[in-house]
């Protein structure tokens, strides 16, 4: 099916009892057995099935299907949180004393993740300038268990040749995390360049309507953990019966990332995303690439208006063909470049504030891929929490306003945009 198509219909099993067309919300804690020898087998992975809704659950089920169909991947585990799905993908690999290195243009939760949280469990975070993938090797040493990156950094949108990071990676036997969330699968697949693992914020476009919060973590089922660095994957674990994640899965060997992650982070600690999330999501889903098309088309045209204006100091945006990052961006999104822009106003951080507080039609608030055109100031708010030098290493300035462009009409965006670059 093509990927229209399998955003509609991908993974959906029809009710054999009600013969519901929709995808039913299961609102279930748990989930009978139909003896104890049934019980125990779903403990021992022997056969499978539905235990308890923190593991997962049958609406949860068709999402996790459909977008591991539409990434292109084997498998993938629905979450929380994106932040929660990028925190799991972390420590299902690395223990104390082992190492990522990861790019310096992160989202602030990001990287105040890597920065102060993991060192805390006792991983590293390596933070390397991803605009020349050398950098990635450079840092890479022994201790060294993953690569880390976004497809297009948050919020200076600058965008990461990932199939050369993906070579780095295979170079080093080690496995490419990317955070594509900037980027839905109907504008790039990283594992079609070589990634192992893809995290989305589902928040985001997929969800694409503000209104409900989950992640997702996509396993491309084509790393080998027989590797004896990845001790997760090849020591016996004692909390599941001696278990060996890389050797002891027969058939499901291939996706030991995705379901170490399902029976160690997320039955553990908990991250779980519920029934409803989940079935909002789906809905958002179907409309997926329809409304890329729309995000994608208004936000170049909100970066050729910014351009154009005596008002605008700079613009981001990897759709303009005199960016830097052009070349780049244009050989990896051939379906569109995205709703997101970034911007400077003339005159500092007061016009900056000027301008977002003169916005009608634009929501002033922390989120991004909603229908709705979003605006905000990062450096008061999402990324507050950085040094001055930690800003300036991921290229975000007092002046920069972050603008994720939305389906409305083009002409009601640009009239708002232009009354309030008028005030400031």
């Amino acid at each position: 099916m093509k990927f229209e198509t399998t955003a509609l219909h991908g993974g959906r099993k029809v009710d054999s009892d009600t013969l519901s067309c929709a995808t039913p919300v299961y609102r279930t804690a748990s989930y009978l057995f139909k003896d104890t020898e049934h019980a125990a087998n779903l403990f021992a992975l022997k056969e499978p099935g539905n235990i308890y809704t923190r593991l997962g659950n049958p609406t949860q089920a068709v999402l996790e299907e459909r977008l591991a169909m539409l990434e292109g991947g084997a498998a993938s585990l629905a979450l929380a949180s994106g932040t929660s799905a990028i925190f799991y993908s972390i420590i299902n690999i690395c223990e104390a004393g082992d190492e990522v290195v990861a790019a310096n243009n992160l989202y602030g939760g990001t990287y105040s993740q890597f920065d102060s949280i993991l060192p805390q469990l006792g991983i590293k975070v390596r933070l390397v300038d991803p605009s020349n993938p050398e950098n990635f090797k450079s840092a890479i040493n022994d201790k060294t268990r993953a690569l880390y990156c976004e497809t297009i950094g948050n919020p200076g949108l600058t965008m990461t040749d990932i199939e050369a990071v993906a070579m780095i990676g295979q170079e080093y036997n080690l496995p490419l995390i990317v955070d594509a969330t900037f980027t839905p699968p109907c504008l790039l697949r990283p594992i079609d360049y070589g990634a192992n693992i893809v995290v989305h914020s589902l928040t985001k476009w997929i969800g694409g309507h503000g209104t409900v919060i989950g992640g997702i973590t996509t396993d491309a089922g084509n790393f080998d953990w027989t590797d004896p660095k990845f001790t997760l994957f090849n020591e016996p674990d004692s909390s599941y019966h001696g278990l060996r994640y890389a050797h002891d899965l027969g058939d499901m060997n291939s996706i030991a990332f995705a379901l170490r992650m399902r029976l160690v982070p997320l039955r553990n600690l908990g991250a779980c995303i519920s029934p409803d999330n989940c079935w909002s999501i789906l809905q958002g889903m179907e409309t997926l690439a329809l409304r890329m098309e729309r995000h994608s088309e208004n936000g170049l045209a909100v970066a050729e208006f910014l351009q154009s204006h005596d008002g605008v100091e700079w613009v981001h945006y990897p759709g303009l063909k005199n960016s830097s990052k052009y070349e780049t961006a244009s050989r990896y999104l051939t379906n569109g470049f995205g709703g997101m822009v970034a911007f400077g106003v003339k005159g500092g951080i007061t016009s900056g504030k000027q301008f977002i507080e003169s916005l009608n039609l634009f929501s002033h608030l922390a989120n991004v891929g909603d229908a709705k055109s979003l605006a905000i100031h990062p450096a008061s708010t999402t990324h507050s929490q950085l040094s001055e030098k930690q800003l300036e290493m991921s290229g975000i300035s007092a002046s920069m306003i972050r603008l994720s462009i939305g389906i409305e009409h083009i002409d009601d965006i640009l009239t708002d945009l232009t009354q309030a670059l008028d005030k400031s």
